[in-house]
C-alpha cells in the first residue's frame, strides 16, 4: 500500500513500488490525461508535474514519489490554477487553467495524443517564466528536461502560439 498526493487529494494505491507512476495514474486512479507514448521518457506524452516540475511518469517508479509531493495531472490543472489565484470552490468548478483555455481558443491539437505533455510543459514553463521569449518556449520543449516533447502531427507552431496566448491569459489572471 502506498500513499500519493494526486491533484490535491491523498490517495491509497496497492501497487508494487517499482510500478511506473503512469500505470498507477491511469489504471488505478483512472486519470486519462497522461498517455503511454514510448515508455522510455523520450516523447513527453506521460508528463505530470511533481511539485511544479515536469517529470515523465512512464519511468518514475511509484516508490520514487513521497506522500508529501504534489502530483498534478492534466485533470488537476484547473484546481491548481484556482488555488494559485485564491478562487472560491464554486469558481474553481467552472475554471480551466489558462494553458488549457489557450489550447482550446487556439485550436492547437490535431490528433491530441501529445497534448497532455505539451500542456504540462507549458504550465511548468509559464509558472517559472511568466512572459517567455520565443527562444525560451522552444528550449522548454526541446532542450530542457529529459528529452524533447514530440508531436507526431507537427503542430509545433500552433503549440508555440498557444503558449504565448496562455502567457497573456495568465498575466490577466484568467
Amino acid at each position: 500500500m502506498a500513499t500519493i498526493n494526486v491533484n490535491g487529494e491523498r490517495r491509497e494505491v496497492q501497487a508494487p513500488g517499482d510500478t511506473p507512476l503512469l500505470y498507477v495514474l491511469r489504471n488505478d486512479l483512472h486519470l486519462v490525461g497522461p498517455q503511454f507514448g514510448c515508455g522510455l521518457a523520450q516523447c513527453g506524452a506521460c508528463s505530470v508535474l511533481i511539485d511544479g516540475k515536469e517529470i515523465r511518469s512512464c519511468i518514475t517508479a511509484l516508490s520514487d514519489v513521497t506522500p508529501n509531493q504534489e502530483i498534478t495531472t492534466l485533470e488537476g490543472l484547473p484546481a491548481r490554477w484556482a488555488k494559485q489565484k485564491g478562487l472560491s470552490a464554486e469558481e474553481a468548478k467552472t475554471t480551466l487553467h489558462p494553458v488549457q483555455q489557450a489550447w482550446i481558443e487556439e485550436q492547437t491539437p490535431q490528433c491530441g495524443f501529445c497534448q497532455n505533455g505539451m500542456i504540462i510543459k507549458a504550465t511548468e514553463l509559464l509558472e517559472s517564466t511568466p512572459n517567455p521569449s520565443l527562444q525560451q518556449i522552444k528550449e522548454a520543449y526541446t532542450t530542457s528536461g529529459v528529452s524533447p516533447n514530440l508531436c507526431r502531427c507537427g503542430t509545433y507552431a500552433a503549440i508555440i502560439e498557444a503558449v504565448q496566448h496562455a502567457a497573456t491569459l495568465m498575466a490577466k489572471g484568467r
